[in-house]
């Protein structure tokens, strides 16, 4: 899954208001943002296989360490304990919020990824498969966009008279990144994809940043803590 996994990152934002959108991104695809890494430093190993399956042609054949149950429960913790450090309020909100961004990924995976995410060591591989049918798979990473966005757009109020423009922009751009990724050629090559997706992660998440600064909904429960009006009768 990839532009799917962005819903969450919206309805994060809806429940924990204080977290910058940018993070949530970021959060989302933390395991493969680290799978990128590893794979361009040749410790997690994939093969491009034309045709192995209609939503994706990544032969994920190794990659215990991001995509195995504990090793995503392990970086997913990692991350929310790192975040919480850097925050001063509500910081175990904080850390369950992102740490949980974090772990859904492993979990929508599941969903369509075929069976090559290992429970255990590189062994007991899972996946329901949907990527075998991408007209099931297609569907689904737009809706979970479409719905967590608008989660957010409704929980976050735009806070300036182009910010829900801009981020439906946003979401219309997204959705074609997906369609291109899944409808366009194969990648060339292991080091180019992971270069390609590494890239890709952390362009989205500094142009969530922006969408979130375009509404001026960046760090929001604070500012409507501050302009919200008193609600004690005048005495």
């Amino acid at each position: 899954m990839f532009i799917g996994h962005y819903g969450v990152s919206f309805a994060a934002k809806a429940a924990e208001k204080r977290l910058p959108l940018w993070l949530l991104f970021v959060a989302v695809q933390w395991l493969d943002i680290v799978w990128s890494g590893l794979v361009m430093l040749n410790i997690e190993k994939l093969r491009i296989v034309k045709g192995l399956s209609e939503g994706s042609s990544l032969d994920l054949y190794y990659m215990p360490y991001t995509h195995g149950l504990i090793g995503a429960a392990a970086l997913s913790a990692a991350l929310g304990a790192v975040v919480a450090l850097f925050r001063r309020e509500r910081r175990v909100a904080a850390a369950a919020v992102v740490a949980g961004a974090a772990f859904s990924h492993w979990l929508l995976d599941l969903v369509v990824h075929v069976p090559d995410l290992p429970l255990l060591g590189n062994a007991f591989k899972v996946g329901f498969g949907l990527w075998r049918h991408v007209w099931l798979s297609f569907p689904l990473e737009i809706a979970l966009l479409v719905a967590g966005a608008a989660l957010y757009a409704r929980a976050v109020p735009s806070r300036t008279r182009v910010g829900d423009a801009a981020l439906w922009l946003f979401v219309t751009a997204m959705a074609a990144v997906q369609a291109y990724g899944t409808f366009g050629p194969a990648p060339v090559a292991p080091l180019a994809e992971a270069e390609t997706a590494l890239t890709a992660y952390l362009l989205l998440a500094g142009l969530a940043g922006s969408a979130d600064w375009a509404r001026g909904t960046a760090g929001t429960a604070r500012n409507l803590t501050r302009a919200a009006p008193s609600l004690r009768p005048a005495r």
